[in-house]
């Protein structure tokens, strides 16, 4: 299609009309917007001449307000410079008429020093003049008497106590009667005493303990078939198991404590638990022997601290509470070791001796008893020995050594000791003679028996009447095990004297143990 030329005119007359109109509408625009731009920086020039005026008069005020506080500061600091100055002067003042008394006070000491030195003088010059009239006096005695001073004196003490001989004798003689009746009557009063402080209660040592049963079942099964567990027992604890109908309890006899509370023990712990046979009760003595160790050791402990004996070796507090299950003529012997260690504390106190020295003396002296079944020697001996190895003290090992005068008094802590023991033994029903002896001929009966070969333990029972033998099988043979108990008797019958007769039953078993893995 073809544009004439008049279209065409007409055409670029349009651009060009529409470039004029859109260039007119962006300057109209760009005006528009810098009024607006031009407001707002005005607007925000009057708000900043607002704000600078605000803090500037708000500056003004902190300046007025800072300026009225270090007024403020520097009058008051003005004030107190003043006080300080007057307060100073005051001081110099006080000081200058301090300093004026004092310069009179040098003055009269200085005037009061010239007599004095003067004095002095005077003295010392009246002093020489004295001595040289007492020397002349002793010379001129001298010379008129031909005697020295040494002779004079000599022989005027000579007369003088020529003179007062039979006085003084007299005088001594009285002194010694009457001092030995008051001593004795103090020691009278001081033992009296001490053992009225004391004033504790006696217990004779029993034979036998008791068991209680629940149930008549329970008797039963402690006898066992055909007599098994009862003398399982009694072999294996060294006690009598008395068993009567009615009763509901069993009695565990033996003169040996250490033995029959172990007894006690296992059969205690068989009852409860119900499981009774020979292998339990082998276990169980066992276990009562170990539960006798650590009970030993509390006992000792508990000694020390009852008494307050501090400081002694551990393993001695064990061996010390074994004496808990050892009598001495039928008293306890950890008992009389508390009882004479309290003894000797209160004598010490009243003696003015070491207390804790006698105390612990005391309380060891029987320690040996302990071991007196094991090592040979007397107690005192075996007590010493011990003592010396655990490093004891050795004023203690000196205390505690003289009790039965087998050593010399080295300490008035030994005799302390030797009185408190003999106090405590000597006390009405604290120990019995034929108790003792009686005690003394079951260990025999037991010696007799262990003496012999092939022996593994034996025990004494019935009071004595009856002793068991138990040995080993690999050792002796059945023959040699009837010849054992004829020659037992026939020894028993040489060296002991007893009442009645006195059974010895020789047991010789087997007892092979496999174990299947």
């Amino acid at each position: 299609m073809n544009i004439d030329q008049t279209d065409l005119a007409l055409i670029i007359m349009a651009i060009g009309i529409g470039f004029v109109i859109g260039y007119l509408i962006r300057i109209l625009v760009a005006l528009s917007t810098k009024n607006s731009l031009e407001l707002n920086a005005k607007k925000i020039k009057t708000i900043a001449k607002e704000e600078a005026v605000l803090t500037i008069s708000h500056a003004q005020e902190e300046a007025k307000n800072i300026i009225a506080n270090a007024k403020k500061e520097i009058k008051d600091k003005e004030e107190n410079i003043q006080k300080n100055e007057d307060r100073l002067i005051k001081k110099e003042q006080t000081i200058d008429n301090r300093q004026i008394e004092i310069e009179k006070e040098l003055r009269k000491l200085d005037v009061s020093t010239e007599k004095n030195l003067l004095k002095s003088a005077e003295l010392i010059e009246r002093e020489k003049s004295i001595e040289k009239t007492e020397e002349e006096k002793k010379l001129e005695i001298q010379r008129i008497s031909k005697l020295t001073e040494e002779e004079a004196r000599s022989i005027l003490f000579s007369k003088i106590e020529k003179e007062a001989e039979d006085d003084l004798v007299n005088r001594i003689n009285k002194f010694d009667l009457f001092a030995e009746d008051k001593l004795e009557d103090k020691a009278k009063e001081i033992l009296t005493a001490t053992v009225q402080r004391l004033a504790s209660s006696v217990n004779g040592e029993m034979f036998s303990s008791n068991v209680t049963i629940p149930s008549e079942d329970i008797k039963g099964k402690i006898i066992g078939k055909e007599g098994r567990n009862i003398k399982t027992f009694e072999k294996e604890t060294g006690v009598e198991v008395l068993v009567d109908e009615g009763q509901g309890y069993i009695m565990l006899s033996c003169f040996d404590p250490i033995r029959r509370q172990i007894a006690k023990i296992a059969l205690e712990a068989l009852v409860t638990d119900g499981r009774i046979q020979p292998a339990r009760i082998e276990k169980e003595v066992e276990i009562a022997k170990d539960a006798i160790i650590k009970e030993t050791k509390k006992l000792g402990d508990m000694a020390c601290y009852e008494t307050g004996v501090i400081g002694l070796d551990p393993r001695i507090s064990t061996i010390l509470g074994r004496l808990q299950y050892r009598t001495s003529y039928g008293q306890n012997v950890l008992q009389h070791s508390i009882e004479c260690a309290h003894i000797a504390g209160m004598l010490a106190e009243e003696l003015g001796a070491d207390v804790a020295v006698a105390k612990a003396g005391a309380l060891l002296h029987d320690i040996g008893k302990a071991l007196d079944h094991e090592v040979s020697g007397s107690h005192v001996d075996i007590g010493k020995r011990l003592l010396e190895k655990f490093n004891v003290d050795k004023k203690i090992i000196q205390a505690m050594q003289s009790h039965h005068d087998e050593y010399p008094y080295e300490t008035l802590e030994a005799r302390i000791v030797q009185t408190a023991d003999a106090l405590s033994g000597g006390r009405p029903g604290a120990r019995s003679d034929t108790l003792e002896n009686y005690i003394k001929r079951l260990n025999d009966l037991e010696d007799i028996a262990n003496s012999f070969g092939g022996v593994d333990k034996s025990y004494a029972l019935q009071a004595g009447r009856e002793i068991r033998v138990f040995v080993s099988p690999d050792r002796v043979s059945d023959y040699e095990a009837k010849n054992m108990a004829r020659n037992i008797a026939i020894k028993i019958e040489r060296e002991l004297k007893y009442p009645g007769e006195i059974k010895i039953t020789v047991i010789r078993e087997n007892k092979i143990t496999e174990i299947a893995r």
